[in-house]
């Protein structure tokens, strides 16, 4: 988890306390849950809804990954769908 984030994160504001807080937070809802298991397309939307608040940059790196892109369309697609939910939670 924090190997992904990392990387992610390269080149970006964002610290690797910070980095390591986000990884707390998620362990901690994960410990709260039940059942505690996940699988591992809940654990990829838990780091992307960190990283959309925290850095757009790291967001998209971390959804070409996880979400295994394929080519440009799939970073457009994602983009749109990125700009879209920001437009809508500026208007809310």
């Amino acid at each position: 988890l924090i190997n992904g984030l990392n990387r992610a994160c390269e080149k970006t504001s964002i610290s690797n306390n910070k980095i390591e807080l986000i990884v707390d937070e998620i362990e901690l809802q994960l410990q709260q849950r039940n059942p505690k298991e996940i699988n591992s397309s809940e654990l990829g939307e838990l780091i992307l809804h960190n990283l959309k608040t925290l850095n757009e940059v790291a967001y998209i790196r971390f959804a070409s990954v996880y979400r295994q892109f394929n080519g440009v369309n799939d970073f457009i697609d994602t983009l749109d769908n990125f700009k879209a939910s920001k437009d809508f939670a500026t208007i809310t």
